[in-house]
């Protein structure tokens, strides 16, 4: 679904992604962890086209896009749903106008429709009944789930999530994690984690990769992580089985 190659990306005289090179599979839940300041953010952005790299290849879907017009990039951000670290709902709307937000922006459904989706998303992240709710009326907690909701109302084959439990308390950062597992189970996605969390990993990733410095170090399932002689990837696991 998901490919780059020898991908580079610098800001002036420093280079964030030194050459990587990954792929990610129909329907993968991909953790990507590293410290802060490894490029895992960095990547995402180059993922939707937010940053353009200045060497490889980014393939989505059987389409190179990485030199793509922001004409051309249109559909293959539709393809894409971003769930950033911070829920970002508009604090004048209410909930069900957060959520319908993308669709009444990017199609033209009727009422209906519009009223069906969102009902379907709010459901599908356990959040039925608060549609006339104002963000500010709600948890935190709440809040990231209702970001996530605007997001799988669009469909998107891809969902794609920017530190998701950063700042959440341990009992939130579980039920976020089991939305992403469910979710990605329940509609198909291939799901891709940016995050610093082993621990969360661990729990529902398919593969996991370590970056460091731009670079990938280590990559395999759960399993495969738990016996890696790499130090960084050590550091990550005594961190999160401690």
């Amino acid at each position: 679904m998901i490919q780059f190659k020898n991908l580079v990306k610098r800001f002036g005289d420093r280079t964030i992604l030194k050459g990587l090179s990954l792929q990610i599979n129909e329907g993968e839940i991909l953790f990507i962890l590293g410290t802060s300041g490894t490029g895992k953010s960095v990547l995402l952005k180059n993922l939707v086209g937010l940053l353009r790299p200045d060497e490889g290849e980014i393939w989505i879907d059987g389409e190179e896009v990485s030199h793509f017009t922001e004409e051309e990039y249109l559909p293959v951000r539709k393809k894409c749903g971003m769930v950033f670290q911070h829920p970002a709902l508009f604090d004048s709307l209410s909930v069900f106008e957060n959520v319908a937000f993308g669709l009444r922006r990017h199609y033209r459904y009727d009422e209906e429709t519009i009223r069906q989706k969102v009902r379907k998303a709010l459901s599908l992240v356990h959040l039925a009944g608060i549609e006339n709710k104002k963000p500010a009326e709600i948890s935190y907690g709440m809040q990231k789930r209702v970001s996530l909701a605007r997001t799988v109302a669009l469909e998107p084959r891809i969902l794609l999530f920017d530190e998701p439990t950063t700042g959440l308390d341990p009992i939130t950062t579980n039920a976020v994690n089991q939305l992403i597992f469910d979710l990605s189970r329940t509609l198909k996605t291939t799901s891709l984690v940016v995050s610093h969390d082993m621990h969360c990993a661990l729990s529902i990733a398919d593969r996991i990769v370590v970056l460091d410095k731009g670079e990938m170090v280590a990559q395999g399932t759960p399993q495969e992580m738990k016996t890696c002689p790499v130090p960084l990837v050590k550091d990550f696991l005594a961190e999160a089985l401690s």
